[in-house]
């Protein structure tokens, strides 16, 4: 599942009363988020280009086109910003784009069916995979840790988890 553009941060709100925008990047550098170009929000409707001006508690302050007052920035506030993938680096062979491995499925290493990956968490202490399946009444929440996801095969579009224990 591949998509033309890749969610790369979100606008967290007004800083200041000129129009900067406090920016919450989802880069491994944070501050990789302004050479990206052109971002655009999900439904690309709208553009914006984006200046850094210094950071700030919470994130990066910027400074957009056209936004020259609070009352504009903070118009803003919660839309995700999205860089054309063929803006982002490529990225070696154990590493992902969450974006392309939501909707994948999720076996066992028997081959027992999962469920559906719905959503890549990190709450801070590394990325959990968090697998839907019409018969549990909760999400399965897998560690992405080599050990618990050996494998992921985007051209198969699968991912192998070996369960720690309990967690099945």
């Amino acid at each position: 599942m591949t998509t033309d553009r890749i969610c790369v941060g979100s606008i967290a709100g007004a800083f200041g009363v000129q129009g900067e925008v406090r920016v919450k990047s989802f880069c491994a550098d944070p501050e990789a988020i302004f050479t990206y170009g052109l971002l655009f929000t999900q439904d690309g409707s709208r553009s914006f280009t984006l200046k850094p001006t210094r950071p700030v508690a919470g994130g990066l302050g910027a400074r957009i086109s056209g936004i020259n007052d609070k009352d504009q920035a903070d118009a803003l506030r919660g839309i995700d910003l999205y860089a054309d993938r063929s803006r982002l680096p490529s990225l070696p062979d154990d590493e992902f784009y969450h974006t392309d491995l939501i909707g994948l499925e999720v076996r066992d290493t028997g081959g027992v069916l999962l469920g559906t990956l719905r959503a890549v968490h990190n709450h801070g202490a590394g990325d959990i995979l968090e697998v839907y399946s019409p018969t549990r009444k909760q999400p399965l929440l897998i560690p992405f840790t080599r050990a618990a996801v050996p494998t992921v095969d985007l051209t198969a579009g699968r991912i192998v988890a070996d369960m720690p224990e309990g967690l099945d």
